[in-house]
């Protein structure tokens, strides 16, 4: 039998391309000193990397960002986190950070699910809420319940239902990919934050530089499309909580209502004035979240 390998495609425009990602990966972790990188693991999707910051009593918590983010860009919301409880994060493959520059070509969610699976055992031995932003959240849907998860935080998840588009999204984000400067990256922040957001900001200046760089030297990746009914027929006996911004533009609260009461039994916590990143906006409304499930 012929075995043919699956095709892979380099997330990095070129060499140069990845060594200016990593460089600024590694100066934005730097900025928060009890963060620990934790030996790499060989994973299915290839070499993942994955660090640990000290926090409090709480249950720890095991991040999983968005399209497009990653452990260096969440490090300001996960210090605020680790006032109540440990935190890990993780840079999955395929994406821009330090795990594996490839991506299988075709890759399904689920196959990320997989690799979730694979990973948890090997960087924590007691369990965990895994929050899963974005399509974070739907990575963490398409894994497998077990033991080691305590719960799941899903904060304006993909896979519950399509991303809403609209005319203004596409104004937003074609400047970006086609024109990548801070000027179309900070009106791409603008658009994805809510109103009580201060874009202005050093962080979200921070991360406006971030999106320059992934525009002009990254391949970037979709929202995943909405997963199958068994995904959410396997949590049905952990606690599971969704939440999501009040101005959050792909997947609003209405638009989420439906398929968090249908598919796993639970209503749609709205985080007022916050958008799409409700996570790096408001990381104090997210740890109330998280204490919910310590209670």
């Amino acid at each position: 039998m012929t075995v043919v390998p699956l095709r892979t495609a380099r997330v990095y425009r070129s060499e140069n391309a990845e060594r200016s990602v990593h460089a600024w990966c590694h100066k934005a972790l730097s900025q928060w000193p009890e963060l620990g990188p934790l030996p790499p693991v060989e994973t299915r999707l290839g070499p993942t990397q994955a660090f640990r910051g000290l926090g409090g009593p709480g249950t720890p918590v095991l991040v999983l960002s968005g399209t497009n983010f990653n452990a260096a860009t969440t490090v300001p919301a996960a210090r605020a986190l680790a006032a109540d409880r440990p935190v890990l994060l993780v840079d999955p493959p395929g994406q821009p950070g330090l795990s594996c520059g490839r991506r299988n070509a075709g890759a399904r969610i689920e196959t990320y699910g997989a690799w979730l699976d694979e990973l948890l055992p090997r960087i924590t031995d007691r369990p965990v809420i895994v929050l899963g932003h974005s399509r974070g959240a739907a990575i963490a849907l398409s894994s497998t319940p077990n033991p080691l998860v305590a719960g799941l935080l899903l904060l304006n998840p993909a896979g519950l239902t399509a991303a809403g588009v609209s005319s203004e999204s596409m104004r937003a984000t074609l400047p970006w990919m086609i024109h990548p400067n801070e000027q179309t990256s900070t009106r791409l922040i603008e658009f994805l934050s809510g109103p009580s957001t201060d874009t202005g900001c050093a962080e979200h200046r921070s991360e406006a530089e971030w999106l320059t760089l992934v525009s002009r030297h990254c391949r970037t990746n979709y929202t995943p499309t909405p997963l199958y009914g068994e995904s959410f027929r396997a949590w049905a006996d952990t606690p599971v909580s969704v939440a999501t911004g009040s101005h959050d533009p792909f997947f609003s609260p209405a638009r989420l209502h439906g398929p968090a009461r249908r598919f796993l039994d639970t209503e749609v916590r709205t985080i007022e004035g916050a958008g799409h990143l409700s996570l790096y906006e408001q990381p104090e409304k997210v740890a109330e979240l998280l204490r919910e499930f310590d209670a």
